[in-house]
């Protein structure tokens, strides 16, 4: 991509966890069943600085459960990349720590901030924000069993009238965090409401420790937003990386250049796709690959010229090959189209 006529590069952060160390970083968020291995390195080509593998539950991993253990599947590719484990017993969450690490990431994550029921029942993700001592215990636990950093990504509070993240920071700090992220909710607001990034501040004066800021982080405009009004050490980039991998080369762009990146052609989105949808075939039988890439074609389709019927169609199959044909002459469709458009 061409540099802007006035290069003016900003340095708003540096990030250092263990031996990983990025300026402006932006980083793609662990999400169950979107961030697996194809996903990441998609979101690695368009310049995501670190990613996260989906939450892995410390159960599964330490009973060799293969939809677990599936998940620690890595690439050479998608360094540097953070394994992410969730759970609410400090021995098995070590145990699982340990699987974690023989996998090569470059380093651990705990989830104290997943606020699903079924995985708060489990006094895991943000349950442990109702119990510090308990979330600072844990962390020190894996500290001390592993040799990799340990980070831990976690919310605000329980709720509105318990918000402990300062505390809760300074803790971790002390049991060996290498950094903290914090999604800007509490714990009872889901994905609801706005994030408060004025948090963020506060935390970073109760800690040495790098602060990674996530929450309400759509666009480039608001990674850049992020930085200047927060302070953070890094930004990191959950659902709005979706079917729309091309965030991370818009949000580097405008850290770096201070203008918008030029948007992807409907012909790169779709292209990157199908190459998505390929690396997905490469991890896993054909019909669950084409199935579980549903997800995302909402996303890549977004604001394309008659993408409606598209979807409809593409969200039917179950072969690449039928997924690949449509895609394929659609691009010719929109070819014609923009010819069509440009004589008129």
């Amino acid at each position: 991509m061409d540099k802007p006529d006035t290069f003016n590069q900003h340095r708003y952060a540096d990030l250092t966890i263990g031996d990983v160390h990025v300026t402006n970083g932006v980083l793609l968020a662990p999400m169950e069943d979107v961030t697996d291995l194809p996903f990441r390195v998609i979101c690695k080509r368009m310049g995501a600085d670190i990613v996260y593998t989906e939450f892995i539950s410390s159960d599964g991993l330490i009973r060799d459960a293969r939809r677990s253990i599936e998940k620690l599947r890595l690439s050479d590719e998608e360094h540097p990349v953070s394994i992410q484990i969730f759970g609410g017993e400090i021995d098995v969450m070590k145990e699982a720590a340990a699987v974690a690490e023989a996998s090569g990431p470059d380093f651990i994550d705990i989830n104290c901030g997943c606020w699903v029921r079924n995985v708060v029942a489990r006094n895991a993700g943000a349950a442990l924000l109702k119990d510090p001592p308990l979330m600072a215990s844990m962390t020190k636990a894996i500290v001390d069993t592993v040799k990799l950093p340990v980070t831990v990504k976690t919310r605000l509070g329980w709720d509105s009238s318990a918000i402990v993240i300062e505390d809760v920071a300074a803790r971790l700090e002390q049991a060996g965090a290498a950094a903290i992220t914090v999604h800007c909710r509490t714990r009872d607001m889901g994905h609801s409401g706005d994030a408060d990034w004025s948090w963020i501040p506060k935390i970073k004066k109760a800690v040495n420790i790098p602060v990674i800021l996530n929450g309400d982080v759509a666009s480039a405009h608001d990674v850049l937003r992020a930085f200047k009004e927060s302070g953070c050490d890094a930004v990191m980039i959950g659902r709005a990386a979706v079917g729309n991998p091309f965030i991370f080369r818009e949000a580097k762009h405008m850290l770096a250049y201070g203008v918008e990146a030029p948007e992807p052609t409907f012909e790169e989105k779709i292209r990157t796709c199908l190459e998505h949808l390929r690396l997905q075939l490469s991890q896993k039988q054909e019909r669950r690959a084409v199935l579980e890439f549903r997800k995302f074609y909402a996303g890549y389709l977004r604001g394309l010229y008659c993408a409606s019927a598209v979807k409809q169609d593409v969200q039917q199959y179950e072969s690449f090959a039928q997924v690949e044909d449509r895609l394929e002459a659609y691009i010719e469709f929109l070819h014609s189209y923009q010819l069509q458009d440009d004589v008129a």
